[in-house]
């Protein structure tokens, strides 16, 4: 391996790339204890709730790619400052924005900023550190990025609490804008010119096939499944995957290589780790307007709700790399998922009356099982691999799992949306009023309270809770069957090999 003369600001630009991921990690949850507050302040449906959510998601899934490949041609360093500018210019938008169609935009901003940032921070690492001390360089940003999901629905709660829901975008300036200056002063400048090209029309395909599919989920519960447009959407979306396939199948060059599909172990790892992350995305998404709307707390205790699931993902991530020693990574795996469906069907049992202590309790396992399968999944994939191939495969594995969850939250916020629609009582209210209170739990509280009825106010937290019972049973049922799938697909594990595998992935989970 290359010899590298230790750069005695190494320490320094690594805190850099701290600050950055940190911002990254919380920005990921921040906007889910926020987006209770901001249906109320912007009158913004299930729908346009899921777009603000997804839009981040979708644009950094399509775009992580070829991000890393524009950093390895025109320059890391470059391509970072320049991805922590555009994630400043998307958090200013959205601090400003003052209708959904501006915070949608925004969020699209920074995602395309955050797509810059998360491959090119992991990238930099091996031309500062020696491979002694590499390893403890990724654990560290990998623990930044970890750290950000519990920090982001706390902070995000208390600038709730104590500002206008625009905070939650303004607090990244400052942070970005020490990314910005850490990395102009401390980062050397590495680029990869042999790397392959970045391919404008593969990229193109993807942002439409995704931004296609996504947009058909989330419309589909008001427009109806076999409308026009729906219909349009889904075959549109099925036409532009198909032809980047295609495409990517006959390029000398392919920037999402299918070939990396045929290792078995690498395909039913994806396979696993994008189910898990379908199932955290969709929950982190319906969770927060029950503990705030139904039971009652304010944002920041909200946020304080969710540490549970934190707490579980910590205990699993201390554990997992132990149990995949003593048992191998094939038990590992489907032992993670049978917990996490486990946990989806105790959380289905959850009524109105349940109560805190219950939900702490499938949370807890929820962020238990999430870890027990994600990360011995992650470090399975990967090392499934030639070692030539893992950076390609580590770029396929992430776009997969941003795939994964965006898919996640249109499909389970759309179940939501059409089952507490459908459950709702708006007997005796004017046609416009019931089509509102129809659209969240958030906007029914509103009309609830503007007309005096405590019928609708109860049957709107009826209906949450019962939407939500519903998606935390297809949760159950699909980790369920990704666990038969990991039991019979995954191959029998080998000893762990004496390197560890790259990254320490304990924290590519803060890209959910």
């Amino acid at each position: 391996m290359e010899t590298i003369t230790p750069d005695p600001r190494r320490w320094w630009a690594l805190a850099a790339l701290v600050a950055s991921m940190l911002t990254l990690g919380f920005d990921l949850t921040i906007l889910n204890v926020a987006l209770p507050t901001m249906a109320a302040d912007l009158d913004a449906g299930t729908g346009a709730q899921q777009w603000m959510a997804d839009a981040y998601v979708v644009v950094f899934a399509a775009l992580m790619l070829p991000a890393g490949l524009l950093g390895d041609r025109f320059g890391r360093r470059r391509m970072l400052i320049a991805g922590l500018a555009v994630f400043l210019s998307g958090s200013l938008v959205g601090a400003l924005a003052g209708d959904v169609n501006a915070v949608i935009a925004a969020r699209a901003l920074m995602g395309v900023g955050g797509a810059l940032v998360t491959p090119l921070a992991l990238s930099v690492l091996p031309t500062l550190f020696a491979p002694d001390e590499r390893t403890k360089a990724v654990g560290i940003v990998s623990a930044a990025s970890a750290l950000g999901l519990p920090l982001g629905p706390i902070i995000g709660g208390w600038l709730l609490n104590h500002f206008w829901w625009g905070s939650v975008f303004l607090v990244n300036v400052p942070m970005a804008a020490i990314g910005i200056a850490a990395c102009v002063f401390l980062l050397p400048e590495t680029r990869d010119p042999s790397s392959p090209r970045v391919d404008a029309l593969s990229t193109a395909l993807t942002v439409t096939g995704l931004g296609a599919l996504v947009y058909a989920i989330i419309e589909a519960p008001t427009r109806g499944w076999g409308d026009p447009l729906v219909l349009g959407m889904l075959a549109a979306s099925a036409v532009l995957i198909a032809a980047l396939v295609l495409r990517e199948r006959r390029v000398r060059h392919p920037m999402l290589d299918m070939t990396l599909l045929t290792h078995r172990g690498f395909l039913f790892n994806t396979i696993a780790a994008t189910l898990v992350n379908f199932i955290l995305s969709g929950l982190l998404f319906v969770l927060p307007p029950f503990l705030q709307a139904v039971l009652g707390h304010d944002a920041l205790g909200t946020g304080v709700r969710l540490l549970p699931m934190m707490g579980g993902l910590l205990v699993a991530s201390r554990l997992a790399p132990k149990v995949v020693t003593r048992f191998g990574a094939r038990a590992t795996v489907s032992a993670g998922l049978v917990v996490l469906a486990f946990a989806g069907l105790l959380g289905s049992r959850t009524t109105v009356d349940s109560g805190y202590g219950f939900v702490a309790l499938w949370l807890s396992l929820t962020g238990f099982g999430f870890g027990l399968s994600l990360i011995p999944a992650m470090n399975g994939g990967l090392s499934a691999l030639p070692r030539d191939r893992a950076g390609s495969g580590s770029g396929l594995l992430m776009t997969m799992r941003q795939v994964g969850g965006a898919i996640g939250i249109a499909l389970l916020g759309s179940l939501l949306a059409g089952t507490f629609r459908d459950r709702l009582d708006v007997t005796g209210l004017p046609a416009q009023a019931a089509d509102t209170a129809g659209e969240s739990v958030v906007a029914a509280h509103q009309v609830a309270q503007r007309t005096g009825s405590a019928d609708l106010l109860a049957s709107a937290n009826s209906a949450y809770v019962h939407g939500m019972g519903v998606v935390l049973l297809v949760c159950g049922i699909a980790a369920l069957v990704a666990a038969l799938l990991a039991a019979a697909f995954l191959p029998g594990t080998p000893r762990p090999a004496e390197t560890p595998t790259d990254p320490d992935m304990a924290a590519e989970e803060a890209h959910a």
